[in-house]
Formats: structure tokens, sequence, C-alpha cells
């Protein structure tokens, strides 16, 4: 069984969590700054067994797509194309700011940590790995 791969897309820093391998928790592993975001993938998946990569989906409250996924669409179809035996899948990723914020909060990080902008996004893409196993795993009862 292989790592599940988390990215929190954003336009010039992305979140990146993994799962361990038996596919139960998520972990923050990193932040990478967004156009280095391919070949840090690219190079992640040809080191470490990666079954499934899941994608933030930036939806607004309204249910509608967020301007950003006019960016996370050439990226996904690139990540497809270059790595076509793994899935991709989309997670809603609304609220995962907050919820990062508060994560934050309630760990007893210091204000100026809290403002670490790269810390925010590696704790979203765990948050939003958490949610899709949690999801899978209640699914399956």
């Amino acid at each position: 069984m292989g790592r599940i791969l988390a990215i929190d897309y954003g336009k010039k820093r992305s979140g990146i969590a993994v799962s361990d391998i038996l596919q139960l928790i998520a972990n923050g592993l990193t932040t990478v700054p967004t156009h280095t975001l391919l070949d840090f993938v690219l190079s992640y998946v040809s080191n470490e067994r990666v079954d499934r990569i899941i994608v933030g989906l930036p939806k607004q409250m309204n249910n509608e797509l967020s301007d950003n996924m006019k960016n996370i669409e050439p990226f996904v179809r690139s990540l497809k194309k270059r790595l076509p035996d793994i899935p991709v899948e989309f997670v809603d990723e609304r609220f995962t700011s907050v919820l990062a914020h508060r994560t934050m909060i309630d760990a007893g990080l210091k204000k100026k940590d809290r403002q670490n902008k790269g810390l925010v996004d590696e704790i979203s893409a765990t948050i939003i790995l958490q949610s899709y196993l949690e999801s899978r795993r209640f699914s399956k009862l």
C-alpha cells in the first residue's frame, strides 16, 4: 500500500500533506513555491509509492468554484499527463484555512507563528487529507 499525497494549491505557495503507508493518518509534509510544485510532486513520487493524489477544490460559500480554479486546472492536467497511473481527486477545501488557524491556536502557537502562511498552507493540506481519509473510512462502514 502506498501513501496518499494532498495538495492545498495556492497562487504563491502550496501546502503538501501525506498519509502514512496504511492510509490512516495525515501528516503535514512541507510548503513549496507553487511554480516548483509539479517538480516537487514528480520527485516525491519517484522516491515514495503514492497511490492517489488529492487536490483541494476551492469552492465559495455559494458552492461556486473560486477564481483560483483557473490556476489549479492546468496544474492537475499536467499532473495527470505526467503521472497517468496515479488517480487525482478533488476534495472540497472550504473552511480549511479557518480550521488551520483554529488548530494553531489550540496547539498554543504564538501569534507570530500563526502568521506563518506557509505553515497555514501545510496544515490546510493536512486537514484536506485527513477529511478525505475519514470520509473514505466512514463510507466503508
